[in-house]
């Protein structure tokens, strides 16, 4: 049983966060594995009930909660027991770490040390007896204590957000011109926040809208889609498609069809495998 809820955030966090979302899946004590494929966000996942660790090719890593996901390149898989509960907070990149106050880190899973680990005796308490507004607000009381205390940077704010509204099509001089900044001075500012280029998040926001799009019209052209979003053909689009999924669109859009799942309006990145 697999359970999905997104949340969002309010106003005073929406140039930090893009929302909040709460998982539950349940898998018994034998454990099973789920895959969660790349996207443009990094995300902070806290989670309680069972074990959760990260599957790699020489076994199991048990991860703490919280736990950082940053930009990943190529989906990830997870292995859980019993009730796993997870409420996470989606970031945009450019501003996860200057919001915790960490140095800037490439993608995949981040174990770091922060006082957010101070929640999780609350949240395992609320989790727990099913307090999710609970839960909600001390997460969201956190953040926006935090929030107030940092200064964001306004140039990757207009970048990112210029990113978005173009999902990943913009060519990184018009990203930099809609951030009233030079090439040079964005890209560097950029990957000293993030850790990651301007060129490296437009990818995996096209690949987030190519995937999104499959999963909810497996049927949909691959040729129209990649004239949609900006790819030069349907070869490059399925190229960047396996790139970043490991499969190819036609057969990631049959396993969309085989499970008749409904989903919400954005993508719920973790997959029952």
């Amino acid at each position: 049983m697999h359970q999905h809820q997104e949340y969002e955030p309010p106003e005073a966090l929406r140039d930090v966060i893009q929302c909040f979302w709460l998982d539950s899946r349940k898998s018994g004590a034998a454990g099973a594995e789920f895959e969660v494929l790349p996207d443009g966000f990094a995300e902070i996942i806290f989670h309680v009930g069972g074990d959760c660790s990260v599957v790699l090719p020489g076994g199991r890593q048990p991860l703490p909660s919280p736990f950082m996901m940053g930009l990943l390149d190529q989906p990830v898989r997870f292995y859980s027991t019993h009730q796993l509960t997870i409420l996470a907070i989606r970031c945009f990149p450019w501003t996860v770490f200057d919001l915790l106050g960490l140095p800037a880190g490439k993608g995949g899973i981040h174990i770091f040390t922060h006082p957010i680990a101070g929640l999780q005796p609350i949240l395992q308490q609320q989790l727990t007896s099913g307090d999710i507004d609970g839960a909600l607000r001390l997460v969201i009381d956190y953040f926006l204590e935090i929030r107030a205390q940092v200064a964001m940077d306004s140039m990757l704010h207009k970048a990112g957000m210029a990113l978005r509204q173009a999902n990943g099509m913009l060519p990184v001089s018009e990203v930099a011109a809609a951030a009233h900044a030079t090439v040079r001075t964005l890209e560097r500012n950029f990957k000293q926040s993030s850790g990651h280029t301007v060129k490296d998040v437009s990818g995996l926001m096209r690949f987030e809208q190519v995937r999104n799009q499959l999963w909810r019209h497996p049927a949909m052209s691959l040729a129209g889609l990649a004239a949609e979003l900006g790819y030069t053909d349907q070869s490059h689009l399925s190229r960047e498609f396996k790139r970043y999924s490991g499969t190819t669109p036609a057969a990631f859009a049959r396993k969309a069809r085989q499970t008749k799942q409904t989903v919400s309006r954005d993508f719920v990145a973790f997959v029952q495998a």
